[in-house]
């Protein structure tokens, strides 16, 4: 049975459908809400049972297939349990699928950026020679699950693995990397401490043989090394300050050093990403390269000329004279924190979305110290505006206006934005409470932005 019909629930049932399996797939919407997804496995034999998850549904099931938004402690996979029916979700049946070479990097901030700039040097690297064919997908893109027949020994594949994809992971890839831990998704893990064990899987199962790279900069992820089971490398975005291999800033280059040996890989200047979390982001990429063995001309080959990824602090448009950025993605206050610290210049924030029942005091210190208007809108704009609390003596004083909905937040911030001033979309909750994804969120900010008329109307 695959639990939850969505983009990875899809994957797993043309898997397993290939497989021979008898599938039968439920989910909590109903049929009429699922029709896109029921159309793309038209031709495949599965019994669908929507609407619900009643208990009877384990009945002569062999094997529960969980899609990454399926909570584990749901009460249908906690009687799968209690029956001993065996969990798996796709990222299991591909690591233990696959004959190729796999990467794997997870994180609470940065995977996005940093799996694409592995991508990029992983097709470079297979491009001279290095690797049969490169591959990058989990989560992001498509799930790897739906290529792992056409794999072969001497390939590469690089994927980005959420918490929710690690809970039920018990084979790692060859080269695990974790980019740094703070919190986030506990009103699905509940508690710091579970979140941190789910990433923490990606080194559990690894061998001796193996390689961790590990962010040197987050405490939490610093303190995860005595985990590493095999050959552990570290990455800063300031100089080095452990013993061992890693990558890290020396004299305005990135370097890597490898058994004692520093390779300078490229100018600082080279990393075109706004701001030092991306900036980071570059550094872990090279120390990933590294620990897979890239050589140093493929890691400044992939960095050059690299502008971002979509709904990561992307530039929009300038309008009204202001620059105006989406940052869809940060769906956790300390994803917009780093987004806020990335610009000098007057800053019009929009923030809001839903609540993931983190903390917002340090966001509302960098609000206060970095922004002149914030504009909030969704579910969680009372919450937040409650965090924020009154204006303080001595620091930077703001305006904050409630708007109804993102296109109102548009429209607000347009009328507010002076030139020179960046409106930066950086929310910190989720995109659930009007949104099926942050994708969607940023691509309306995006449309919104750019049918913008010289009036801002």
């Amino acid at each position: 049975m695959v639990l939850g019909l969505a983009r990875q629930g899809t994957a797993l049932v043309r898997y397993l459908a290939r497989q021979r399996a008898r599938i039968t797939v439920s989910d909590m919407k109903p049929a009429e809400a699922l029709q896109e997804e029921i159309k793309e496995l038209v031709g495949i034999t599965v019994d669908y049972q929507l609407g619900g998850h009643p208990f009877d549904l384990l009945e002569g099931i062999d094997l529960l297939c969980l899609s990454g938004g399926v909570p584990t402690d749901l009460p249908i996979v906690e009687e799968a349990r209690r029956r001993r029916v065996p969990l798996t979700n796709d990222t299991q049946l591909f690591l233990e699928s696959t004959p190729a070479k796999v990467i794997g990097i997870t994180g609470s901030s940065g995977k996005t950026t940093t799996t694409t700039l592995v991508g990029r040097m992983a097709m470079l690297a297979a491009g001279a020679g290095l690797f049969r064919k490169a591959w990058i997908g989990g989560n992001i893109g498509n799930p790897l699950i739906g290529a792992v027949e056409e794999m072969q020994k001497d390939d590469l594949a690089v994927l980005e693995l959420s918490s929710f994809q690690l809970e039920l992971v018990c084979r790692d890839p060859q080269v695990a990397a974790i980019l740094n831990l703070t919190p986030n998704h506990l009103d699905r893990h509940h508690t710091m401490e579970a979140y941190r064990e789910a990433k923490a899987r990606i080194l559990d199962f690894q061998s001796a043989d193996d390689a961790a790279v590990l962010g040197w900069d987050s405490e939490e992820t610093r303190s995860l090394g005595g985990r590493a089971r095999g050959k552990r490398s570290f990455f800063s975005a300031g100089p080095k300050a452990w013993d061992g291999d890693g990558a890290f800033l020396d004299g305005g280059w990135i370097v890597f050093e490898c058994d004692g040996k520093r390779q300078p890989v490229t100018p600082r200047e080279t990393v075109l990403l706004r701001g030092e979390h991306n900036f980071a982001n570059a550094v872990a990429a090279c120390a990933i390269g590294a620990a897979a063995g890239f050589p140093a001309a493929v890691l400044a080959k992939g960095i050059e000329g690299f502008r971002g990824v979509a709904h990561r602090l992307e530039f929009v448009a300038r309008k009204r004279g202001a620059d105006w950025y989406n940052d869809s993605i940060a769906t956790a206050p300390e994803r917009a924190i780093a987004a806020i610290r990335a610009f000098e210049e007057p800053i019009v924030l929009l923030a809001g979305g839903r609540d993931k029942k983190l903390p917002w005091g340090e966001w509302a210190d960098w609000v206060h110290k970095r922004v002149d208007h914030v504009v909030l809108f969704g579910e969680a704009a009372d919450l937040i505006h409650q965090a924020l609390g009154a204006v303080r003596t001595g620091e930077r004083p703001y305006t904050v206006t409630h708007a109804g909905s993102l296109e109102d937040a548009v429209e607000k911030a347009a009328g507010i934005v002076r030139p020179g001033s960046v409106v930066l979309l950086s929310p910190g909750g989720t995109s659930f409470d009007a949104f099926k994804d942050f994708e969607e969120r940023g691509k309306k900010f995006r449309d919104l932005v750019n049918t913008m008329k010289a009036d801002g109307k």
